[in-house]
């Protein structure tokens, strides 16, 4: 058996492809969909994320308001820029590249920006509205993973999904979106206080390892016909690579693919859904404009 490779990167420019025809009608409204995307200092894997995202800001037709600013821009310059934008119609997301310098108390700035305006899903009252089910904004790569299983054509109404990871940008909140009614998932959480891991995992239908470790799931802790999901972006040393070192994901891919049904890899799986669902979310901050 070896497993559907499930191609992020494939599913990931169908979304941005929707994403920009609408764009492209929204603008004939006379709304251009604008995103302000805040970087501060010079942390290489933040300047690449952002990159990326102004990469499909333009492929996309979306205005890119980005802000780059110094290291040494205090904590209030900083929440003074974001009240200019919250207060600014013709922006429609504020996204502050995380982490922040250490001097800015980052908890403080995501509760700075509008819950209107916040496309990353991060601010309280967004978590709030996930948690019961109202319309708000979802983060992106929850949200990202829940289109791939559905794109992929997997089964998940009354299936077990066990989530490897209990964090608040991943583990939390994808285990909410596998519970909720139009997935239907019975969910089981586990995480560094977890004993019997395995044990979990190999009853599971779909797993979804967001735990920030590579090789914590191994082929001998899934059932065969298992969905893999991993979320995990380590970077490991590798001479053979002109960048010194090579992306893997949490899990064991080469023997997993062996063994399980359907399986991301890293990278190309859920990485560049991230980006595309944060596209999705500023369509929808200025579709929600109009209305």
């Amino acid at each position: 058996m070896s497993a559907v490779i499930i191609d992020g990167k494939q599913v990931a420019a169908d979304v941005r492809a929707e994403v920009a025809q609408k764009v492209s009608e929204l603008k004939q409204k006379g709304i251009a969909p604008c995103l302000a995307v805040i970087l501060v200092g010079e942390n290489p894997a933040s300047v690449s994320y952002v990159t990326g995202k102004q990469k499909a800001l333009a492929e996309v037709g979306m205005v890119d308001r980005s802000v780059h600013l110094p290291e040494a821009t205090s904590e209030e310059e900083l929440l003074k820029l974001i009240d200019q934008l919250n207060a600014d119609d013709s922006v429609h997301g504020i996204l502050v590249q995380l982490p922040l310098p250490k001097h800015i108390n980052e908890e403080k700035v995501i509760m700075a920006i509008s819950p209107e305006k916040d496309v990353d899903g991060f601010h309280p009252v967004s978590v709030g509205n996930l948690m019961i089910g109202r319309p708000g904004f979802l983060p992106c790569t929850p949200h990202g993973i829940i289109v791939l299983l559905k794109k992929a054509g997997i089964e998940t109404s009354g299936k077990h999904a066990v989530v490897i990871g209990r964090s608040n940008i991943v583990g939390k909140p994808v285990s909410i979106l596998l519970a909720r009614k139009d997935v239907n998932c019975t969910v089981t959480m586990c995480h560094t206080g977890t004993k019997n891991m395995a044990e979990i995992t190999r009853q599971a239908d779909i797993i979804v390892v967001a735990s920030g470790h590579p090789h914590t799931l191994t082929a001998d802790m899934v059932k065969d016909g298992a969905v893999v999901i991993d979320v995990g972006v380590n970077r490991i040393p590798d001479s053979t690579k002109k960048s010194g070192f090579r992306l893997i994901g949490d899990c064991d891919f080469d023997d997993l693919k062996e063994k399980t049904s359907f399986i991301t890899p890293v990278p190309g799986g859920v990485g560049p859904m991230t980006i595309a669902m944060l596209m999705q979310n500023t369509l929808e901050s200025a579709e929600r404009r109009i209305n």
